[in-house]
């Protein structure tokens, strides 16, 4: 049974103290006194005692053990900002104490996996809810409310593209790229942002994915166990057809794109701009975003956007409703790559099925 949520202050734990860290602290000063940082769980806490200063309110505990946050009736919820290898246990623990999660992408290594986080978290009636912050950039929050409108027509094909760079000393880090550490390679750790904002954008346009044909491989430019590149061709439920393209071996880094051609004009989605263009040639003034957040390189996000992926997350807590993305959405990028895995493995198409409900 979950915690009962009967103070004006949610109490949170980050669980995990690595390079992303910062991002959560700052996002979490930001939400105070709403959300208030209590603990940091990590494997040497006095390593993490650093980022004290960084955080805007009385200094959490740091601690290496889990029970702290379990028997914790003040912590409501925890964010689990860890590598997918150690998962599973972390996530029982806090689901049978009560604790509401909110998870780093990816959900877990495999499929299977990911749908064994989610049975845990619904089987305790916890909420479980994932960090795509992608999907909070002004360009993806605008491109959504234009397709919901209904005025762009039928979508005919898509284009996927994530075109980044990774330097060989970033697999050089234990674990980095291996299956038994990371579940994959480009896919699963830098491209199923990209993917699971695509999915969300065509899913109401197009339906889903349902068959795939794809190549994965590890290139010349990179010592590493999974897959440095990838390429799929993808067929949606409407007819709609596309392409996906996310690699770690594109020097230099270009922003990622998700291109939607419709009936009436394309959506181009970047990482800070939107452009609308109308095929009957009117003004696209009226689709023109831009921001000032680029990636270009492997940096940390702009913690607004996990901000109010959290306050989401945190809100819908307090209201009983689902979260921006919960652990049985995210499940649909899982799908996909797993498919685009198993279609390069295999050289053969592969027909998708709808996650388990």
């Amino acid at each position: 049974m979950a915690k009962p949520l009967n103070t004006a202050e949610i109490g949170v734990a980050l669980i995990g103290a690595g390079m992303i860290a910062p991002t959560h602290i700052a996002a979490l000063s930001a939400l105070r006194p709403r959300l208030g940082l209590r603990a940091i769980v990590s494997q040497r806490p006095e390593r993490a005692m650093h980022y004290a200063s960084q955080y805007a309110g009385p200094a959490p505990l740091f601690t290496a053990d889990l029970a702290q946050v379990t028997d914790d009736p003040t912590i409501k919820m925890a964010i689990v900002a860890t590598p997918p290898s150690v998962r599973i246990d972390l996530i029982t623990a806090l689901a049978q104490s009560g604790t509401h999660i909110l998870l780093e992408k990816p959900v877990a290594r495999t499929l299977d996996e990911a749908q064994q986080v989610v049975d845990i978290c619904n089987r305790a009636g916890v909420t479980l809810g994932v960090l795509f912050q992608h999907r909070m950039r002004a360009p993806s929050l605008a491109a959504a409310r234009l397709i919901a409108d209904g005025n762009l027509g039928k979508l005919g094909h898509v284009e996927i593209a994530a075109p980044l760079w990774r330097d060989q000393s970033y697999y050089d880090e234990l674990g980095r790229g291996t299956y038994a550490r990371d579940g994959g390679g480009v896919l699963l750790t830098q491209a199923i942002h990209t993917i699971d904002l695509a999915l969300s954008l065509t899913g109401p346009a197009a339906g889903p994915v349902t068959t795939v044909r794809a190549m994965t491989a590890t290139s010349p430019l990179h010592q590493m166990e999974a897959e440095d590149f990838a390429v799929a061709g993808l067929t949606f439920a409407n007819g709609a057809v596309g392409s996906l393209v996310a690699s770690t071996a594109s020097f230099p880094q270009r922003p990622e794109t998700i291109t939607l051609h419709f009936e009436h004009a394309s959506l181009r989605v970047g990482t800070s701009d939107l452009n609308l263009m109308w095929r009957d040639g009117r003004p696209c003034a009226d689709a023109q975003i831009t921001g000032t957040a680029t990636d270009t390189g492997p940096t940390i996000a702009k913690h607004e956007w996990h901000q109010a992926v959290i306050d989401d997350f945190a809100t819908a807590l307090r209201n009983n409703r689902p979260p921006l993305v919960s652990g049985q959405t995210a499940l649909a990028a899982h799908q996909l790559i797993t498919a685009i895995e198993t279609s390069s493995r295999t050289g053969q198409p592969v027909t998708l099925s709808p996650p388990q409900g």
